[in-house]
């Protein structure tokens, strides 16, 4: 299941092969064809630099996230078609049909207990992926608002 999503469209290929130098580049070109007074267009490109960077190591953190959660699902997959195959296998082997059903009840509980955790699991996996790449960008928004003052207050002193 993992290998054909990966086969499709290859994200970590393209996250190892952006460069934020080059798009600062660009933008740096793109900018300095404007003469604008008292703004410092080397801090400035630097600071999208930054953003450029913090933003795919943001990604980064994020599709790695998504990539782990997609392999224990597959974990999962095959635990769980393991583990249905032994629980037929049991039931078969039960005697009567009141044996039957308690054994039954008992695989279903079970089940359930054991899909619960996988959610929980798996919903912990996705939160701590998420919050990671928050941490990431919160941190460069702060750097960048530092950024924005000191740029204003040495526009102030010219």
């Amino acid at each position: 299941m993992a290998n054909a999503f990966e086969g499709m469209f290859d994200f970590s290929k393209l996250l190892k092969e952006f460069d934020a130098t080059k798009v600062v580049e660009q933008f740096s070109s793109a900018l300095k064809q404007y003469k604008m007074p008292g703004v410092d267009v080397d801090a400035l490109v630097a600071s999208q630099k930054k953003n450029l960077e913090a933003l795919t190591a943001a990604n980064r953190v994020a599709f790695e996230g998504l990539q782990a959660v997609a392999k224990r699902q597959a974990e999962i997959l095959q635990e769980t078609l393991n583990e249905t195959t032994k629980a037929v296998d049991q039931v078969a082997k039960a005697g009567s049909p009141a044996e039957i059903a308690a054994k039954q009840a008992d695989l279903a509980k079970q089940a359930f207990e054991r899909a619960l955790g996988n959610m929980r699991e798996m919903g912990e996996m996705a939160a701590k992926s998420n919050q990671e790449a928050a941490n990431a960008i919160n941190a460069r928004i702060s750097a960048t608002f530092d950024e924005i003052r000191d740029m204003a207050l040495k526009l102030k002193q010219a």
